[in-house]
């Protein structure tokens, strides 16, 4: 196994302080606070520590408060709001510095059959038939500020191919299709694990679909984006090690928030999550 998997399973992997409460370490990954998605992940770990095996998460519904210190450890604390004959509810808290910076409603099921349905995947290029986007932005490197510089030239526990080719400072609809998958093999099928990481990497490129219509890079370092809140369903289950299509669309940008929501669906065609977030989006000024 590749060692920056292996390092993003320990990060996921949290110490016990007490029966409802959890302690997780950062990563720096190269942007000027702890990764959303880290925090997402983690807090998503600890409320499945606490939740029947039998029982996996349907949706969660998160805020983020504060920036996140990636050189301090991260409490989590679950409160068991209710364990109900079919649904389980969990609200977690994440502390750091003695403050609130994140808190999550998640809920659980118990497996069921019912009416099934779903919209069609987007007909797009094959990831085979794509460069990888790391790659492509490190031909870049030079041209970027140090922090964007910094970030791209690090490693990542995923792979990304993007289905559209994005030129800074050209407008184009908000709208981005963007391939992705484990760079390895997870070494067991674990359910709480993979949603989990499909919460962490569902944070990567959601947001930035905001700036599209406006011509502003992310990468350039002409805009400003944070995440406020973050919302995710899961449908079908999957494969996190395996191709997965992220489809996005913002719909609408407006006092220095930018909204976009995306679905995601694996090689097969099958939706198997969707997600929603709103995230502050300023434009800087040169």
């Amino acid at each position: 196994m590749k060692q920056v998997l292996r390092d993003l399973l320990r990060l996921l992997d949290l110490e016990r302080l007490e029966i409802n409460l959890f302690r997780g370490e950062s990563r720096d990954i190269g942007s000027p606070q702890v990764f959303g998605g880290q925090v997402l992940g983690q807090a998503l770990t600890a409320a499945y520590r606490t939740v029947d095996a039998a029982r996996a998460v349907h949706s969660l519904h998160a805020y983020f408060l504060r920036r996140g210190d990636f050189n301090a450890p991260i409490v989590y604390e679950v409160d068991r709001s209710r364990d109900g004959a079919s649904f389980t509810s969990r609200r977690v808290v994440a502390i750091q510095h003695g403050q609130q910076i994140f808190h999550m409603s998640a809920s659980f099921q118990s497996a069921e059959d019912g009416p099934d349905h779903q919209v069609p995947v987007p007909e797009v290029a094959p990831p085979d038939a794509l460069p990888d986007l790391a790659s492509s932005m490190r031909l870049n490197l030079d041209a970027m500020p140090d922090q964007k510089r910094r970030y791209w030239s690090l490693e990542r526990p995923f792979e990304f191919r993007s289905v559209e080719t994005l030129e800074a400072g050209v407008p184009r609809p908000g709208v981005r299709h963007v391939w992705f998958r484990l760079v390895d093999q997870l070494p067991k099928d674990d359910a709480a694990l993979r949603h989990s990481l499909l919460a962490y990497v569902s944070d990567y490129h959601l947001l930035e679909t905001a700036t599209l219509p406006h011509g502003l890079s992310y990468r350039t370092g002409d805009v400003t984006l944070a995440s406020i809140d973050h919302n995710m369903w899961f449908h079908r289950p999957f494969r996190i090690d395996e191709w997965h299509l992220y489809a996005l669309i913002s719909p609408s940008s407006s006092g220095s928030r930018g909204l976009a929501f995306g679905r995601i669906f694996d090689r097969a065609g099958h939706l198997v999550a969707s997600t929603a977030q709103e995230g502050l989006m300023r434009r800087r000024e040169a």
